[in-house]
């Protein structure tokens, strides 16, 4: 997911503009690819796969360039724990809660990434304490958070039969994960970023390998169907290890405080595809959790409050 970023801003073009919005279609097309292969294939082996396939692509794209392999011997222990936060904790619990819910509304409640990020790095670090805008930003998304998370919680005096608890906090954990992600990996300035993607998800995969082996014993799996097969590779080549190829590109040409933006545009993709594809809706109580969420994130960010002149 995207981390934040300094308040520089950079003009961004119109091919930036579109490089974006297909950033923002592939990472919302992680959680539609997601929930197709879910039914057919356990989580642990999902992540396993996801981010197996995805790491040999990146190593086969980066060949042995940005002097790869000497900084993941100098610095293994650190893409361990990237690993482990950023890519093997965070997809179990998104792939595990995608099991009861759809695509649109996962998305929805890991996009609060941002909002703890921004808490999580005012208690960790010295630089990036809240601001007004950001303290606000950050109730407007815990309020949509608690409008999508509610219901579920009230579903045992209520009888509602919708989606179990469990199932809907788990990708705000998910969210939490990559908060502590975000902030960590600020250590890795000065790597190249792809040697960053590539080493996180490398150490993902050893991480992931003994977990899947004795979870699910995927030698006795049967063979997915052909749609699920498609959807792994999908969720592996396009929106992981193709999606930080993309990222670092649009992050060089327009900063990564415009390329944070693509956090507003996951939601809405992943959304439209499961609509599209898998028949999912989202209730009016979603539809108002998803305003809030991407409402804190607009005051998050900054910059539309910074349209107004100050009186």
């Amino acid at each position: 997911m995207t981390q934040q970023a300094s308040t520089a801003s950079t003009r961004m073009s119109a091919a930036t503009w579109g490089l974006l919005s297909l950033l923002g279609l592939i990472w919302g097309g992680s959680f539609f690819f997601a929930r197709v292969a879910v039914p057919y294939v356990p989580p642990a082996t999902l992540v396993l796969l996801r981010v197996a396939i995805a790491a040999l692509a990146l190593h086969i794209y980066i060949a042995g360039r940005f002097s790869i392999y000497a900084t993941l011997r100098a610095r293994w222990r650190s893409f361990l724990l990237l690993g482990l936060i950023n890519n093997a904790v965070p997809h179990m619990l998104i792939f595990l809660g995608q099991t009861q819910i759809g695509a649109g509304l996962a998305s929805i409640l890991n996009a609060t990434t941002p909002i703890f990020t921004v808490l999580i790095a005012n208690r960790m670090t010295a630089d990036e304490k809240l601001s007004p805008a950001k303290i606000a930003g950050c109730l407007i998304g815990l309020a949509g958070t608690a409008v999508l998370i509610g219901p579920r919680a009230l579903a045992p005096f209520t009888g509602d039969s919708g989606p179990p608890l469990w199932a809907v906090v788990l990708p705000v954990l998910a969210a939490v994960s990559y908060g502590f992600a975000a902030t960590y990996g600020k250590r890795f300035r000065g790597t190249a970023p792809p040697v960053i993607a590539a080493g996180q998800l490398t150490a993902s995969t050893l991480l992931m390998l003994p977990v899947s082996l004795v979870l699910d014993a995927p030698w006795q799996l049967p063979l997915p169907p052909t749609g699920a097969i498609l959807a792994v590779l999908a969720l592996a080549l396009v929106s992981t290890a193709y999606g930080y190829i993309l990222f670092f590109r649009i992050m060089a040409a327009a900063g990564a405080t415009n390329t944070s933006l693509v956090t507003l545009l996951v939601p809405p993709s992943a959304i439209l595809l499961g609509a599209v594809f898998l028949g999912e809706r989202l209730t009016p109580l979603g539809m108002l959790g998803m305003a809030l969420v991407l409402l804190g994130l607009v005051v998050l960010d900054g910059r539309l409050l910074a349209r107004f002149p100050k009186r």
